[in-house]
């Protein structure tokens, strides 16, 4: 099994700024790919920003240019560095791990990030 540990939600005012972090720990053999999703309410999850094996990065089309994921591999860390964030972006955000031979999909259990206008 593996768990994933997130941190840094919270509180901002719009055009401001936060790091969330998932550490992943477990029964790891590989991960493929490491990444964040998100919820609004009413709304379906989507893709925030992943990033892949061998270096590739791919990001929604609403956050392209504001944020950036970045991956500490011997920690087996992801982050998600937003900038600019607007009161639209209020959401819970899940990070997600792809792992193992079979491509297994793990997700956190969310973390809560409010943009307030």
């Amino acid at each position: 099994q593996v768990q994933l540990g997130e941190s840094g939600g919270g509180l901002v005012q719009a055009g401001g700024s936060l790091r969330l972090s998932c550490a992943a720990s477990g029964s790891i053999f590989s991960i493929n790919a490491m990444g964040w999703y998100r919820q609004a309410p009413g709304k379906q999850r989507g893709l925030v920003a992943a990033s892949f094996s061998g270096g590739r990065t791919s990001y929604g089309d609403a956050v392209q240019g504001r944020f950036t994921i970045s991956r500490d591999n011997a920690k087996n860390t992801v982050y998600l560095q937003m900038n600019s964030l607007n009161p639209d972006e209020t959401a819970v955000f899940y990070c997600w791990v792809r792992a193992g031979i079979q491509g297994r999909d793990y997700w956190g259990q969310g973390t809560q990030v409010t943009v307030s206008s």
